[in-house]
């Protein structure tokens, strides 16, 4: 059975993720509070930015900007969009 999670961003109970998506406090928070669809948002849109605005992964500003834009998003703040970007059609 599916562990389940009153998911912070969604605002309702879903699945959540199997681990904590990266260790630490926020790895931990992330896997008690979000659920996997949340998750898979927020990782189609951090690739997004990370093709578009060309971060360099490398890069420690890089990293702390995607930490910032990541809790933004979670706690369903304005996020930074890839200015340009046109989704495909679905």
């Amino acid at each position: 059975m599916a562990r389940l999670v009153n998911c912070r961003l969604l605002k309702k109970e879903l699945p959540g993720l199997e681990f904590p998506p990266f260790p630490g406090p926020d790895g931990q928070s992330i896997y008690d509070s979000i659920s996997k669809e949340a998750w898979s948002k927020w990782v189609a849109h951090q690739t997004t930015l990370i093709n578009e605005k060309r971060l360099n992964m490398m890069d420690e500003n890089a990293r702390k900007y995607l930490s910032e834009q990541r809790n933004r998003f979670f706690n369903g703040e304005d996020v930074d969009q890839a200015v340009g970007f046109v989704a495909p059609n679905e």
